[in-house]
């Protein structure tokens, strides 16, 4: 694995269980109430945020084996999160990197990111919900983000266990109504004044000014108008309230059935062509509602696909790219190789680490999802097409493939201002079902489906219905479309050839950090991203260096030194008539990364570090400074 493994070995021992019990309680550690009650970090509460339930004296454990070590303090709940208040000064590990932001500090959970809640009972770790009869010694929390939270309760007051338990469980899990969510608290309580100035903010695109400016932008009011026609959400709730449309298409077109069969313009590319995407109109059995379809899809069409001015290639996602069941099944075994509690789960699953990230399917998704988006830059790009996203709420798949299209093709997405304004416009703006996707209401037991930003995911359906582009057959798309969107879609095969000249040609030349940037996706290039999957591994985080890294250098420099000396004795006799032919010896040192030492960018020597005892052995640093100057002879190194 990626991480302790490669520096430990595949299958590491696993670590004895301590033997020593405390009788002592925490408090009574303490004879100074005083100094303690200073010690405590204070509570920041948001505007509109609540405090609903603490517990004193809670230990937040490290991930061991019935390892007692950790930080004491106190374990609040509120309405938004989780937190808890620790000493700072009493932490393991000052050099660990600290995960926090302006809204939530690196022992904070917010109610959403809660994914599964385990409590130990008599050293059995057990899933808890709903009214407790017994209430656990020990709570584990998995968090969305892949990190694991322990909480020792052992030395709390038994009132104070309850509560504590009782109202995680109940704000993380009950079924909530939408007007209960934090979210309208803080709305109502802060106060926010709107932006301004688009190029010093993250546009929000709620205005119809928002959607001018990015026409404007991007060269693309030439051929395509913002409209106001779901203002109010007249029209549709799934569509924002202003949104692009073509020029030639007539907004009276767009209630017929309620924003589906619409082209929505997504980006403009400098060159004139533009990414759409449209919703599937829905499927119907009546011949005569067929026939409506029909025609109005024959109407939108000849409005955007006019040769030889205008071209479109349609991509259907709903059929010939990823299923959202298979991401979802690929993402729930993928994700488990990262909930570690403790040492000895880490050790079971290092020894198949690759087997097991291999057979999650999960860098495969990410290297097909790559691979989508730079066939449509291609399109975009080399062939000068305009290219129409079919999806049937085209809010999924849509939005990662038109998001990651952005990212490749337009560097102001790839500012963080830019970015921002991209997820806020692609996935907000997009009418991506967050509240259903992950689930955020508790509406029912059923598994919790979570939306990673990378990909989107959804539940499963029972019924084997599809969308208007995605029947089981191909009669109905040729009768019902015409042929010629029956060739655009089917016409995938015949640009294999053309893509692998264009990603090979742009990958041969210098690359142009404002202009097109396209990822590497062979196999080997899709990684884990290490920041991403494996920060809970702390040794990951060594920025810049550290002890670890000096450590590591100084065994380097008295390895070196050793070999030199043993060359010295053996060759002492050949030194006159070798001298002229000594090489110099050049050895550069090993280039550290932020990742070290699981992942040095240069690796010269393969043998072991010195040991204690070797480096020993040659004296302190001062007698080495001390000593003269030694000719060393590397006639045959």
């Amino acid at each position: 694995m990626l991480g302790k493994g490669v520096v430990g070995g595949g299958g590491g021992t696993k670590a004895p269980k301590p033997s020593f019990v405390s009788y002592v309680r925490p408090e009574e550690i303490h004879t100074n109430d005083k100094e303690v009650t200073e010690k405590e970090v204070t509570l920041h509460l948001l505007p509109g945020e609540q405090l609903l339930c603490e517990a004193s004296t809670v230990l937040k454990c490290v991930q061991e084996d019935s390892c007692q070590r950790g930080i004491y303090g106190k374990l609040v709940c509120t309405d938004f999160k989780i937190a808890f208040l620790g000493d700072d000064e009493s932490a393991l590990d000052h050099d660990e990197t600290q995960f926090k932001n302006k809204v939530i500090g690196e022992n904070d959970i917010t109610l959403h990111c809660v994914d599964q809640i385990y409590g130990v009972f008599d050293e059995k770790k057990k899933t808890v919900c709903g009214q407790l009869k017994k209430y656990p010694e020990k709570l584990i929390i998995h968090c969305k983000d892949l990190r694991v939270f322990h909480f020792c309760l052992r030395y709390t007051k038994e009132e104070e266990v309850k509560r504590i338990v009782s109202g995680i469980i109940h704000h993380t899990q009950a079924p909530k109504l939408l007007k209960r969510l934090f979210l309208f608290s803080y709305a109502n309580a802060s106060q926010s004044s709107p932006a301004t100035d688009p190029e010093n903010h993250t546009v929000m695109f709620d205005t119809f000014k928002d959607w001018c400016w990015e026409l404007e932008r991007t060269k693309g009011s030439v051929k395509y108008k913002a409209v106001s026609v779901n203002e109010e959400y007249k029209v549709c709730d799934r569509l924002p309230a202003y949104f692009v449309i073509p020029i030639a298409l007539p907004e009276e077109e767009i209630p017929h059935f309620q924003g589906h069969g619409i082209p929505i313009w997504c980006w403009s590319y400098h060159n004139g062509c533009a990414l759409l995407k449209m919703s599937s109109l829905p499927k119907e059995q009546d011949d005569t509602v067929l026939q409506m379809q029909k025609s109005f899809l024959d109407g939108i069409y000849k409005t955007i696909h006019r040769p030889p001015y205008e071209i479109v290639k349609t991509e259907d996602l709903s059929s010939s790219f990823l299923s959202l069941q298979e991401i979802q099944t690929s993402y729930s075994k993928f994700k488990q190789l990262f909930l570690i509690d403790n040492s000895t789960e880490f050790w079971d699953t290092d020894i198949k680490w690759f087997s097991l990230l291999e057979s999650s399917g999960w860098l495969d998704i990410i290297r097909r999802c790559l691979k989508k988006a730079i066939e449509i830059t291609e399109c975009l790009e080399a062939q000068n097409l305009n290219v129409l996203l079919l999806e049937e709420t085209a809010s999924d798949l849509c939005c990662i493939v038109s998001s990651l299209v952005q990212v490749m093709m337009d560097p102001h997405c790839r500012t963080t201002l830019g970015f921002q304004s991209l997820i806020q416009k692609e996935w907000i703006m997009g009418g991506h079902c967050f509240l259903d996707r992950c689930n955020h209401l508790r509406q029912s037991d059923k598994e919790e489906h979570q939306r990673q930003l990378s990909l989107p995911l959804t539940q499963s359906k029972s019924s084997p219905k599809r969308g208007f582009f995605r029947e089981e057959t191909d009669h109905l798309i040729k009768n019902l479309l015409g042929k010629r969107i029956s060739k655009l879609i089917n016409a995938s095969d015949e640009l294999q050839d053309s893509f692998r000249e264009f990603y090979d040609s742009w990958h041969s030349k210098p690359t142009d950090y404002h202009g097109l940037l396209l990822p590497r996706i062979e196999g080997p290039e899709i990684k884990v991203w290490a920041q991403r999957y494996l920060r809970w591994i702390p040794e990951a985080q060594i920025l810049g260096g550290g002890q670890a890294a000096t450590m590591h250098q100084l065994l380097e420099v008295m390895e070196e030194v050793q070999s030199l000396q043993e060359k010295l004795d053996e060759r002492h006799h050949r030194q006159v008539a070798l001298q002229a032919e000594a090489p110099s010896l050049l050895r550069n040192p090993a280039r550290l990364s932020s990742l070290f030492p699981f992942a040095l960018l240069q690796r010269h020597s393969s043998k072991p570090v010195l040991p204690t005892s070797g480096w020993k052995a040659l004296g302190d640093e001062e007698d080495l400074a001390k000593r003269e100057d030694e000719f060393v002879d590397l006639g045959d190194v």
